[in-house]
C-alpha cells in the first residue's frame, strides 16, 4: 500500500490487487447515538507480490478498515476494490484468506475439522481438503494435536489455527489482523519464517501489528493510521531516510574509568551530541559536521570508533514525528 489512490497506478509494479478511495467508517455510540469517526478518508494501492503493514495504536482504525476491506462491516462512504471487483463479489473474496485479531472457534472443534470446514466453505474437493489439512497443520506445529479438542488450547494455539485455515484454500492475498499476538518468542519466530516463505512464493501479505521490528523486517511499504487518519504510508526505502545532517557512530570508550570520564568529558563539548549506552557500545547521535570533531576527541582520549552512519529513520521515529504534527494541527 505504497501511494494514495488518486495517484496514477504504476502498471511495471504488477497488479492491482487492493484499492481504497477516501475510505470512512463512522460508528454510532451510546444512549445519545454520538457520532465517532474510525476511519476517515483513507486511500491506499497495494500491488500484487507486495508486503504491506498496517500499523498504529489501539484505536486507530486499523481492525474497522480491514473488516471493510472484507466486506464485514459497510464502509461510510468510499470505495473499496479487491482484485478489481467489489469486496463482496465471490470471486474477489475466494482469493483472499483471513485471519481476524482474536480468532474464535467452537471449542468441542478439532485442528482437522477446523479446516475441512473451511475447505468446504471454499468449494476444495475431499482429498484437496485432506492434503491441505495436513500440510498446514503441520507447517503451523500442529500435527501432534492435530484431532484435540480445542477446548485446551492456549492463545498461541488457537492462533495457529487461524493461520492454518487462512491459507486452506491457498489464497493470493493473505490479510492478518495481529498475526503474532499472542505466541511464545519461538512461534513468533516460526511465523515470520512462514510470511517470508510466503513472500517467496509470491503472495501478497497486508497484516497489521504492534511491534515496529517486526514490519521493518517483514514489509516493503507500511500505512501508519493516528485516530482513524492516514498519517503516513509508502516504501519504506523512502519513509525511512536517511539524514545527511545527522550521523551516528558506534563508540568504543577506554576500560580504564578515569580515561573513560575525561572522554566523557570531551564529548559532551560537542555540541549536539547524545550518548546512549548499548548492549554493543556507546551509541552517538550528533550532527554530521561534528564527526571531525567527534574522531579528534575520541583519538586524544584512548576511544575507537566502530561504525559511522548517516542516521536512518525508525518506524518509531516516524510515527511519533506524524503523531506529534497532527497534535500540534500541523499535516499529517
Amino acid at each position: 500500500m505504497t501511494q494514495p489512490a488518486e495517484q496514477i497506478v504504476d502498471p511495471s509494479r504488477g497488479p492491482e490487487i487492493l484499492r481504497l478511495r477516501q475510505l470512512s467508517k463512522t460508528f454510532r455510540v451510546g444512549f445519545w447515538a454520538t457520532r465517532v469517526q474510525a476511519v476517515r478518508d483513507v486511500s491506499a494501492v497495494m500491488y500484487q507480490g507486495e508486503s504491506i503493514g498496517y500499523l498504529g495504536p489501539n484505536g486507530s482504525g486499523k481492525t474497522t478498515s480491514i473488516k471493510c476491506m472484507l466486506a464485514l462491516i459497510q464502509p461510510s462512504s468510499g470505495k473499496i476494490e479487491l482484485f478489481g471487483r467489489s469486496p463482496t463479489d465471490p470471486l474477489a473474496r475466494a482469493r483472499v484468506g483471513y485471519l481476524p485479531e482474536s480468532p474464535y472457534f467452537y471449542d468441542y472443534l478439532t485442528p482437522v475439522e477446523v479446516c475441512e470446514y473451511v475447505g468446504k466453505l471454499y468449494g476444495l474437493d475431499a482429498r484437496t481438503r485432506k492434503q491441505r489439512t495436513q500440510e498446514l497443520l503441520g507447517l503451523v506445529g500442529l500435527d501432534q494435536a492435530a484431532k484435540r479438542p480445542l477446548r485446551g488450547f492456549s492463545k498461541g494455539m488457537l492462533q495457529r489455527i487461524g493461520i492454518a485455515q487462512s491459507l486452506m484454500a491457498d489464497p493470493d492475498l493473505l490479510i492478518w489482523d495481529e498475526p503474532l499476538s499472542g505466541l511464545d518468542p519461538l512461534g513468533r519466530k516460526e511465523v515470520r519464517e512462514l510470511m517470508i516463505e510466503l513472500r517467496r512464493q509470491g503472495k501478497s501479505l497486508f497484516f497489521s501489528s504492534h511491534v515496529l521490528t517486526d514490519i521493518e523486517a517483514l514489509c516493503d511499504g507500511v500505512c501508519i493510521l493516528d485516530r482513524g487518519v492516514a498519517v503516513a504510508q509508502g516504501r519504506l526505502a523512502d519513509l525511512l531516510r536517511r539524514d545527511a545532517l545527522e550521523s551516528e557512530a558506534l563508540l568504543d570508550l577506554p576500560a580504564d574509568p578515569q580515561l573513560e570520564a575525561g572522554l566523557r568529558a570531551e564529548l559532551a563539548k560537542i555540541p549536539g551530541l547524545a550518548l546512549q549506552q548499548l548492549p554493543t557500545g556507546v551509541q552517538a547521535v550528533l550532527p554530521t559536521q561534528a564527526v571531525p570533531a567527534l574522531i579528534q576527541a575520541l583519538m586524544q582520549g584512548g576511544g575507537q570508533l566502530r561504525e559511522l552512519s548517516a542516521r536512518r529513520d525508525s518506524l518509531e521515529d516516524l510515527f511519533m514525528r506524524k503523531a506529534l504534527q497532527r497534535s500540534d494541527g500541523g499535516q499529517p
